[in-house]
């Protein structure tokens, strides 16, 4: 078994960092369906300003509204504008093919890839 990566949503722009807050990311839920990646799915992040890399659970925003809100301890480790890339993974023996989304600036999606 190992684990492969299923979906990802590359250069997201974070639009909160809400430190008093349970711990979290919330992501607008569209991009949540579209990546591949369940409402309390385990993700890495990882901050392309900083190099910060962390795991979180995953919490829906409002359907089509780019929110990318770091929530709780999160908070400190990307700041608002900051671009992040959000993965999920899957444990399995049998290949799969990740659901890749390119998003702009205001988190809507441009590309959809698979690797």
């Amino acid at each position: 078994m190992r684990w492969v990566l299923r979906g990802k949503i590359h250069r997201a722009t974070v639009t909160e960092a809400r430190l008093d807050y349970e711990g979290s990311i919330t992501v607008d839920a569209d991009l949540l369906d579209r990546a591949g990646i369940w409402v309390g799915e385990r993700v890495t992040v990882v901050c392309i300003e900083t190099g910060a890399r962390f795991e979180t659970y995953t919490l829906p925003g409002e359907r089509g509204s780019g929110i990318i809100a770091l929530n709780g301890a999160a908070a400190r480790l990307a700041a608002v504008s900051d671009k992040v890339i959000i993965m999920g993974y899957e444990l399995t023996d049998e290949p799969i093919h990740a659901k890749v989304l390119l998003v702009d600036r205001h988190n809507k999606v441009v590309q959809e890839l698979t690797y």
